[in-house]
């Protein structure tokens, strides 16, 4: 263990007491991935329930983009783990309300929206402070590990997540575990409070003047911005099937949620294994990588357009996780290290407030879409669009390199 690039990471002072919150709060938000769908399905009438998923969807993650614009006069030049701590506790009492509301019979499909809404204000802030925060603690040759070991804490969400979510819906209902997400988040903040020391915790980093800074640093970097590109329409075209799959499942296959809970298991287990790869990939060609990651990640989500087979659904959809898996930690790290720590956290808000909008947007185009197409064929139209951009990006970063060669040359 001492010889993988996890290790420094893993026996940082800090770190290993922050780790283990992270890891809770993630079981809880993989749980809630379950839960928010079947909540919004059950409020939902019956013309109408694709439309409230996906508006739930959205809400859950939409905000974080106002969040982050509306928030950056007070929260810009604030530490990692005051930024993820504030988060975190905005999400405990928020999604603790949606429970309590339910619970005494007043949880409409508005109302339920709304309060997702809230909870998710400050997301873009709360995830640029949890990668701050590595920045802050490692030296730079260990920040791709760092990411990697957070994320496959993330990832490892849809592998005991769901499963426990389906097993305390059947016992409960989606709102008692929504309940207790409310609570992990509430650990989470609780950890970053107790774990952090003071001095990191609360020192203002010197930061920019202007509310732009984040967006026109990235503006400013060729690289960065066909990496924005590229993510933002993989989010983009993943945003559909958010809103299809649970359709497919309940409606098409006249599932359950534990059926459903076996697709997102199957995606968190080869997603584990993706982040845990990632670690090693720092030497990879960091473009090329991305590229490569959406152009799989369209060929294997294909089979779930095609076969309505559930089991050849789990494979490929566990295949999809797989190749998801580094994402999140390689893209990541271009920005750590294209950007100083003293300018990271207002840049990566930025970043996450871009992103943000391309889900939700995937999923508000996901529900006319089940329309149209059916719930099958929606899965199979995002799996040819992930393609096709991949194919795009390519090209684009080739033009870009040729030019640059040429210029050199010139």
């Amino acid at each position: 263990m001492k010889r993988t690039p996890y290790w420094p990471v893993l026996t940082h002072p800090v770190l290993r007491k922050v780790l283990p919150g992270i890891g809770v709060s993630s079981i809880g938000d993989g749980m809630s991935t379950i839960a928010i769908a079947w909540l919004a399905l059950l409020l939902a009438p019956a013309d109408q329930k694709g439309l409230w998923v996906a508006l739930a969807a959205a809400a859950y993650v939409l905000p974080g983009a106002i969040g982050a614009v509306a928030f950056e006069r007070w929260l810009r030049g604030r530490s990692g783990a005051q930024l993820a701590g504030w988060d975190a506790v905005l999400r405990a009492v928020v999604l603790g309300a949606i429970a309590v509301v339910h619970f005494v019979g007043l949880l409409t499909p508005m109302v339920f929206v709304v309060l997702l809404a809230v909870s998710s204000l400050l997301a873009a802030w709360g995830k640029a402070g949890r990668y701050t925060l590595l920045a802050e603690l490692l030296p730079e040759e260990h920040v791709l590990a760092g990411n990697a070991v957070v994320n496959v804490l993330l990832e490892f969400s849809t592998v005991g997540g769901p499963p426990l979510a389906a097993l305390l819906i059947a016992w409960a209902g989606p709102a008692a575990v929504i309940a207790l997400d409310a609570a992990t988040f509430a650990v989470l903040a609780l950890t970053y409070r107790a774990a952090v020391p003071p001095s990191a915790r609360e020192t203002r980093i010197k930061a920019p003047a202007s509310r732009s800074t984040g967006l026109r640093t990235i503006l400013s970097n060729p690289e960065l911005v066909g990496l924005m590109v590229l993510s933002f329409g993989f989010f983009l075209f993943f945003g559909p099937v958010t809103v299809a799959l649970p359709v497919h499942v309940s409606e098409d296959l006249h599932g359950t949620a534990v059926q459903l809970a076996g697709y997102y298991t199957a995606f968190g287990i080869g997603a584990v294994l993706g982040a845990i790869v990632a670690g090693y990939l720092k030497n990879w060609p960091m473009r090329v990588t991305t590229v490569g990651i959406v152009l799989g990640f369209g060929l294997a989500l294909l089979p779930l357009g095609l076969s309505p087979s559930t089991v050849v659904g789990w494979i490929a959809f566990g295949l999809c996780g797989l190749i998801w898996g580094p994402f999140p930690s390689t893209t990541t790290v271009l920005f750590q290290r294209a950007v100083p720590a003293d300018g990271l956290a207002p840049v990566l808000a930025a970043r996450g407030a871009v992103m943000s909008l391309a889900g939700p947007a995937g999923a508000l185009v996901g529900a006319p879409a089940v329309v149209l197409l059916t719930a099958q064929g929606t899965l199979a139209a995002a799996a040819v669009g992930m393609i096709v951009l991949a194919g795009l990006t390519a090209a684009f970063f080739l033009a870009s390199h040729r030019k640059r060669v040429v210029d050199v040359v010139g």
